[in-house]
């Protein structure tokens, strides 16, 4: 718990930002244009007061709800595309980071993610509440959504830790006052390389009286899978890994394993089912209260990447791989005024539970213990050279079935809490600040199950170390070689301020300042199976977080004050140019085998914790009407200092058999990026957006991590990235509306890590997608092509699971959908 003085810090630190000198903006929306190609802009809420989109001195791109549906948006991967300077690198639903202006290292595999993962540099926000975390983020189906927003750049004072790189807000539709309204929408898709998908999704407004509304929204989507798995074979290859601790010894006998059981095709099919139900309640004119609960499952079977070396949307797995997310997460407001003090309060409890099987079967190719989990023992030297118990030496050695597998359950839980005001001193001064609490803990429990262990092999069962801080104090089942039980938490407070001076009518400052005070914990242990070692059969070898290497029952305290500052010029009513420096930041952690000695000696031991990487960028943008309000062209140049960068690795030949992290690089980036919305007659309309990022590589000061060389560039980041959408719509003769639409999604070549191991050029890629549709004033219908040309998008290749394999976009689809309305 924080103490009465951090507390007293926080006030003395909120009333300095409310004093400080900063800069105005324009209260007063723009005025429609009167001409019928006049652009529509909508209003955002990036700088926590709702606002223009056009005056707003900070780089925000929204897609409205119109646009969610007119380019077929669903889930996350789906809205990814469209945003330019928006990359992503993962391996299906529900288990991507997100990455903004190139600021990307390369995502932890998921069966880390809970023990060992880094907090993103992205945040992911649903209305007020922050969801984000470590390698997981919330995947969140886009029903009933008002808008998105993304914000590019630090947005370290608002928003807080992890929102270094930028923030991603999905706002939710609320309940309407006085307004009965209902709608569905039904669609389905098919795929010539995949099975059929389907979609349901409905909302309803329903006014109970004059100051109360409710408001629900439910959705079952149900996608189609497009990758197979196909028979394979699979035999422990003493050439492939000659890295195992315990040499197979050249009599060895080597069991096959085969995925008989497991071939499918098309076994990558997912779902998202969930509602949301919202309540509005106006206390009185000045005041109103919203509660909100919202639910939903994620499933998915199979993969998403797929291994080129054994076909196109082809691979070869032998353990199930299978996926279940659950969340809910219940929000309440309490908003009002008191004269011209406006206060708002806001809390969200977010319970998620994530349970997952995946083939590690692949860790077979690498990994140093191989052979001392998977073969029997036959020769007595072995005995003085690695003291292996005797009872446990055979005749023969035998290599039994050596398939593997991961069991992973995760339990997340989140309170945040936030009260803020927003005051205008006069015409010419605001401030906008709050006090914000955030109380986050991941439970994880992995189980690593290697088939043979223990009856092949005479291995004791897996138990956690007695004294050990564990979620599970439970005896493993059999065959769970090695398992992590780890409870890691995050409380923070935090104060923030944003504080407006206008000038004069066209100059504004405006001055921002977050302080936050962190602590971080680290508890539980991780578990080796015992058995084969003098003494092991009794004793499990295991490490205790509290008290291996380095390792203490205190946590990790980070504080520090971020800044921000930003200069707008609102040359006339249509065009607003504004300057800003900012900073970012992403909390540091603790390394599961810190202090522990190296394999290699050559190498130094891993520190026990690693430390925040910070950010400074420095950005110049414009926002503009053109063309009497019929172009809106709205861009930002910008450059980034990136420090103590933290990237993670695997390296159990010469480090730790444990994934570990260090603060292991500097970096630069140069970008631009920019997007456009131009009316050209009634009846055409053209979107684009382009993101262009020159990032380097500047120093590496790693001292167990082999990085890519200075110089290089960072990963999962095309230099240039672009998307251009052209709409044509007329009228019919029975009063109908019609539209043909056409879109087009360019990404150019990028590097899949910046580990020199894992370094693998990812190909540049096209993506061409259609559709046709009819509305009249209630209904529309619409026929969609995605993916015309059939590509195959390189998004991530990865050797997460020691196999290297890529994830792609979805093949070839037609759709047709159908929406209704009622009012």
């Amino acid at each position: 718990m924080f103490q009465y003085s951090k507390i007293s810090s926080a006030i003395f630190i909120a009333l300095a930002a409310s004093s400080s000198v900063a800069a105005p903006q324009q209260d007063a929306q723009q005025e429609e244009a009167e001409n019928t190609t006049a652009i529509e802009t909508i209003n955002v809420t990036a700088t926590k007061r709702t606002t223009n989109i056009q005056q707003t001195p900070t780089a925000v791109q929204a897609m409205s709800d119109k646009d969610l549906k007119e380019q077929n948006i669903g889930n996350f991967d789906d809205y990814a595309q469209y945003v330019p300077n928006v990359s992503t690198g993962g391996r299906g639903p529900g288990q991507n980071s997100v990455f903004i202006r190139g600021m990307s290292i390369q995502p932890i595999t998921v069966m880390l993610s809970g023990a060992q993962g880094t907090m993103p540099n992205v945040a992911l926000y649903i209305d007020e509440q922050p969801v984000t975390a470590p390698g997981r983020n919330l995947d969140v189906y886009a029903t009933d959504l008002q808008r998105i927003e993304v914000l590019p750049g630090p947005q370290g004072t608002l928003f807080g830790a992890s929102s270094q790189a930028g923030t991603i807000r999905y706002i939710t539709k609320k309940p309407v006052m006085g307004v009965m309204e209902a709608g569905f929408t039904a669609g389905f898709e098919s795929m010539p390389e995949g099975e059929m998908s389907s979609t349901s999704e409905a909302y309803i407004n329903i006014p109970v009286t004059n100051d109360f509304a409710v408001r629900a929204a439910i959705y079952n989507v149900n996608r189609g899978g497009y990758i197979d798995n196909v028979f394979g074979e699979y035999t422990l290859d003493p050439e492939q890994n000659p890295n195992s601790a315990v040499d197979y010894g050249p009599d060895a006998t080597y069991e096959t394993a085969y995925n008989t059981g497991l071939v499918e095709e098309d076994f990558n099919d997912s779902y998202y089912k969930g509602f949301r139900l919202s309540a509005k309640y106006l206390i009185n004119n000045d005041w109103d209260i919203l509660v909100q609960h919202q639910s939903q499952d994620l499933g998915a079977d199979g993969v998403f990447d797929y291994d080129p070396d054994v076909g196109d949307l082809e691979v070869q797995r032998f353990f199930p791989d299978e996926l279940e997310d659950s969340f809910d997460l219940t929000s309440w407001t309490l908003n009002g005024r008191l004269d011209a003090l406006e206060i708002l309060y806001t809390g969200g409890y977010l319970k998620r539970e994530v349970e997952q099987s995946i083939d590690y079967t692949g860790y077979n190719n690498s990994g140093a213990f191989i052979g001392y989990y998977t073969c029997t023992y036959s020769n007595p030297a072995y005995i003085d050279n690695y003291g292996i118990n005797p009872d446990v030496i055979t005749e023969n050695r035998d290599c039994v079935d050596p398939t593997k597998g991961f069991k992973g359950y995760q339990e997340h839980t989140r309170l945040t809490q936030e009260v803020r005001i927003n005051y205008d001193f006069n015409e010419r001064s605001r401030i906008t600040a709050g006090i914000f609490y955030d109380d986050f803990e991941i439970e994880t429990q992995d189980d690593y199950v290697y088939l043979p262990n223990p009856d092949a092999l005479g291995f004791a069962p897996n138990a956690p170390l007695p004294e050990a801080n564990n979620i599970n104090p439970n005896t493993r089942p059999p065959g769970v070689a090695f398992f992590n039980d780890i409870t890691r938490t995050e409380e923070q407070i935090a104060v923030f301020g944003e504080y407006t001076y206008d000038f004069t009518e066209q100059w504004a400052a405006t001055i921002g300042l977050r302080w936050y005070d962190m602590e971080s914990d680290y508890t539980g242990s991780s578990n080796f199976a015992a058995g084969i070692f003098q003494g092991s059969v009794d004793d499990n070898r295991g490490r205790d977080y509290d008290v291996s290497g380095g390792h203490t029952d205190e946590p990790l305290e980070l504080d520090d004050i971020i800044p921000k500052f930003t200069l707008s010029y609102q040359m006339d009513r249509d065009t607003l140019f504004f300057a800003t420096y900012s900073e970012g930041f992403r909390p540091g952690g603790f390394n599961r085998g810190g202090g522990i000695e190296s394999n290699n000696p050559e190498y130094p031991n891993v520190e026990t914790t690693y430390n925040t990487d910070d950010v400074k960028n420095y950005e110049f943008g414009w926002k503009s009407l053109l063309l009497d309000n019929s172009l809106r062209w709205n861009g930002n140049v910008y450059f980034i200092d990136w420090t103590d960068m933290q990237v993670s690795r695997f390296d159990p030949v010469n480090v730790s058999i444990l994934t570990f992290i260090e603060n292991a690089a500097d970096s630069e980036i140069r970008g631009l990026e920019t997007d456009f919305t131009w009316r050209a007659t009634e009846n055409w309309t053209f979107h684009g957006a382009a993101s262009y990022n020159d990032t380097e590589l500047t120093s590496t000061q790693a001292n167990v991590i082999e990085m890519a060389p200075e110089g290089s560039e960072l990963p999962l980041t095309p230099e240039f990235q672009a998307n251009l959408r052209a709409r044509y719509g007329w009228r019919l003769e029975n009063n109908w509306d019609a539209h043909a639409q056409v879109g087009w999604i360019y990404a150019g070549e990028s590097y899949s890590s910046i580990v020199a191991a894992d370094r693998r050029q990812q190909d540049a890629y096209n993506i061409l997608n259609a559709s046709v549709g009819v509305s009249g004033s209630q209904w529309s219908a619409k026929l969609y092509v995605d993916n015309i040309t059939d590509e195959r998008a390189e998004l991530f290749i990865n050797t997460q699971d020691f196999i290297e394999r890529v994830t792609t976009n979805r093949p070839l689809s037609v759709g047709m959908s159908f929406s209704y309305d009622f009012y």
